[in-house]
């Protein structure tokens, strides 16, 4: 988890191994910026994103895609009354998980993946052995 000190926070380097682009990384370190500490959680437009990192609305767009896709933040939603009682959309609700957390889940995932291999590779030579089929 990013950790706030005073007017700076941090990323944990692991954060290098889920394979972002530079763009979703921009977009992801001024989230964990704005995230309530304790909700974890921001409201900032495509737009407010997009000054601040110095990218294009469509990109802060794909950027958020390619974040939400790897597991590090979710969206959600909002709406706002307006002072004459209309209903619109509002902006995005950030939840921004911790990159530990996702980090963590990204080498469990590998892990299986390289256990399921290294079965079917066994598998495959057993079969061998024994005379049957390779597949």
């Amino acid at each position: 988890m990013s950790k706030a000190q005073g007017n700076c926070f941090y990323l944990p380097n692991a954060i290098f191994e889920l394979g972002l682009s530079s763009s979703a990384f921009l977009v992801y370190s001024y989230l964990q910026r704005c995230a309530n500490g304790k909700t974890c959680q921001c409201y900032p437009s495509y737009d407010t994103i997009g000054k601040a990192v110095g990218l294009s609305r469509n990109t802060v767009q794909k950027c958020v895609g390619e974040l939400a896709d790897k597991g590090l933040i979710y969206t959600e939603n909002t709406s706002v009354i307006t002072k004459d009682g209309m209903k619109r959309n509002g902006n995005l609700r950030y939840t921004v998980l911790p990159a530990e957390e996702v980090v963590d889940a990204h080498h469990q995932s590998q892990l299986r993946r390289l256990e399921l291999e290294t079965a079917l590779t066994k598998g495959r030579r057993v079969g061998v052995v024994e005379g049957l089929p390779n597949r």
